[in-house]
């Protein structure tokens, strides 16, 4: 799987375009020299706590957290994504740690498993609505944004390419077309 397949598979699995997409395919462009700016450690590890409850660890796949996908996302919203894009996205950050502290009393990294499970089912749907609902040229709902990076991160990913999927190193011939077995794993790559 390329660049451009796996940004096509991300858009199919969200319903719609990716943020920076055209970023992602000429490249990035942009200096990393604002990251620090954009991201603290903190944020990053808030961005691994979100990540990790979207894609939690099983007995059979490692969680988003192996993948360190805090930092993969930082570095697409510095180099990859517009300004006013970044400014959408850090300030969504923003308010999910003002929504949590507002409806727990407490951050989002400090809320029990099932808390946070619970408060990002309601921010998804929140974000599903706001995107039906959002005039055209308005930017995506900032967690849509941030489940499209964790997708994206996770699924072309070492771990996630790996553990979470079938991965064959050296595949041999090219079969166009395998008939799936319900249950098994998607095959990465």
């Amino acid at each position: 799987m390329n660049r451009r397949e796996a940004l096509s598979a991300v858009a199919f699995l969200m319903g719609g375009a990716v943020v920076g997409a055209q970023a992602f395919l000429i490249g990035c462009q942009q200096s990393s020299s604002s990251t620090e700016a954009l991201f603290s450690p903190k944020a990053i590890a808030l961005l691994n706590e979100v990540a990790e409850t979207i894609l939690p660890g099983t007995a059979n796949s490692p969680g988003a957290k192996e993948a360190n996908l805090g930092d993969f996302i930082k570095t697409m919203v510095t180099d990859c994504y517009e300004p006013t894009d970044q400014k959408t996205f850090t300030d969504g950050l923003t308010q999910l740690q003002e929504a949590s502290q507002a409806k727990f009393n407490q951050s989002f990294l400090d809320l029990e498993p099932a808390q946070k499970h619970d408060f990002i089912v309601n921010l998804d749907q929140e974000a599903k609505k706001y995107q039906k609902e959002k005039a055209e040229g308005q930017p995506n709902h900032y967690f849509t944004n941030l489940k499209q990076l964790t997708l994206l991160g996770y699924f072309t990913s070492e771990p996630g390419a790996t553990k979470a999927l079938r991965y064959l190193p050296v595949p041999g011939r090219y079969i166009g077309c395998m008939p799936y077995e319900s249950g098994t794993k998607a095959w990465a790559m």
